[in-house]
C-alpha cells in the first residue's frame, strides 16, 4: 500500500480505561468522525474484554460508515513494542496479554499498542497545544501521573519502552510510599489519590481546619482530589494550603524536567489540572524561580488542549504513522 493512501485514510483509536472503552474514528487532521463506548468489565479477564473492545469497535465503524487502514490502542500499563504484548497492565490485572496479535486477528487491521499517556502525549503535539513544537514535555495529572517526550520532532520510547514515566521520578528521598515499588515519586504527591490522601492526614490532624473539607465529602476518608478542588473554589484555608504544597511538589517535578530535557514547551494536562487551572500559574511561578535560567529563555508552561480526546486522537495518529513510517516518528513501523 502507498504511504499516501494510509495518510489520507481515517484510523481508529481506542481508549482503554479501567472503567471504559472509548473508541473514535479520526481523519488525518485529528478530527474525530465517529464515537462509541462501552463499559470496561476486568472481571471478564482479558478475553471478555477483548471482546468487548472489538464490538466496540465496529460499532464506532459502523457509525460512521467507513472503513479504516490502521488501529491504535492506548493502555495504561507497560508495552512490549514489536509484539504489541501488555507486560503489565495494573488497571486490569492484565500480565503478558498479547493484545496486538488478537486484535489484528479479529479485525484484519494493523494495530499499534502503546501506552496512553504517550498516546496523548503524541495527539497534543500533533493538534493540540504544542503543534509546530519539536521539544516539548507533555505531563498529565489525573489518578496518577505520566507523560510524554517530544525531543528534536522524536517521540522518545526510551530502551525498553518504557521511556516518558515522568510520574515515577523521585522528588523526595525516602519520602511518600508510591504505587510502584519507590518511595518519594512524584506521583505520591501531585497524583489525585495522593492529593486526597495527604489532605485526609491533615485533616485527621487538625479536625477543626478540615471541617470544611469533610462536609464537602462526607466524611474524612472521603476527601479526595476532587474535594480540594471544590473547597479551594469556596474558599477554604486548609484546601488552600494543599493546592499550594501539591503545585510545590508538582513544581519540583518540572524543575528536574526542564533542566534534563530543555523543552521549549510543558503541556500540563489531566483531571487535577483540568479541575484546578489555577496549577499552572503557581507551578510556573515557582519553575521560573528554580530551573536553571538557560532553561528558562524559551521555556512556556500551557494547558492541554485536547481534554480527555488526546489519547483516541493520538493513538489513532500514531497507528497511521506507523504503518506509513511516518519519518516523525522516526521512520519505524511495528
Amino acid at each position: 500500500m502507498k504511504k499516501n493512501n494510509i495518510d489520507n485514510s481515517p484510523a481508529v483509536g481506542v481508549d482503554l480505561g479501567g472503567t471504559k472503552v472509548e473508541t473514535s474514528l479520526v481523519d488525518t487532521n485529528g478530527q474525530i468522525l465517529a464515537s462509541h463506548r462501552s463499559p470496561t468489565e476486568p472481571e471478564k479477564g482479558p478475553d471478555g474484554v477483548i471482546a468487548d473492545i472489538i464490538g466496540c469497535v465496529n460499532s464506532c465503524l459502523g457509525k460512521a460508515s467507513e472503513s479504516a487502514k490502521a488501529l491504535g490502542i492506548g493502555i495504561a500499563g507497560q508495552i512490549e513494542k514489536d509484539a504489541g504484548i501488555v507486560r503489565f497492565a495494573p488497571n486490569l490485572g492484565w500480565h503478558n496479554v498479547p493484545l496486538q496479535a488478537k486484535l489484528e486477528e479479529a479485525l484484519a487491521l494493523p494495530v499499534t499498542v502503546t501506552n496512553d499517556v504517550r498516546a496523548a502525549a503524541y495527539g497534543e503535539w500533533l493538534y493540540g497545544s504544542g503543534q509546530g513544537v519539536n521539544d516539548l514535555v507533555c505531563l498529565f495529572v489525573g489518578t496518577g501521573v505520566g507523560g510524554g517526550i517530544i525531543s528534536g520532532g522524536r517521540l522518545l520510547e526510551g530502551c525498553n519502552n518504557t521511556g516518558g514515566e515522568l510520574g515515577h521520578m523521585t522528588i523526595v528521598r525516602d519520602g511518600r510510599q508510591c504505587h510502584c515499588r519507590n518511595q518519594g515519586c512524584l506521583e505520591a504527591y501531585a497524583g489525585g489519590w495522593a492529593i486526597g490522601e495527604r489532605t485526609q492526614e491533615a485533616v485527621r490532624n487538625n479536625p477543626q481546619a478540615g471541617e470544611a473539607l469533610i462536609a464537602v465529602a462526607g466524611g474524612i476518608e472521603k476527601i479526595s482530589a476532587a474535594t480540594v478542588t471544590e473547597a479551594y473554589a469556596n474558599g477554604d484555608p486548609l484546601a488552600h494550603s494543599m493546592v499550594e504544597e501539591t503545585a510545590n511538589f508538582l513544581a519540583a517535578g518540572i524543575v528536574g524536567i526542564v533542566n534534563a530535557f530543555n523543552p521549549c514547551l510543558i503541556v500540563l494536562g489531566g483531571g487535577v489540572i483540568q479541575g484546578l487551572p489555577q496549577y499552572i500559574s503557581l507551578v510556573e511561578h515557582i519553575v521560573h524561580l528554580k530551573a536553571l535560567e538557560a532553561a528558562l529563555e524559551e521555556l512556556r508552561i500551557v494547558t492541554a488542549a485536547l481534554g480527555n480526546k488526546a489519547g483516541v486522537i493520538g493513538v489513532a495518529a500514531l497507528a497511521r504513522h506507523r504503518l506509513s513510517k511516518d519519518e516523525s516518528y522516526g521512520g519505524k513501523s511495528t
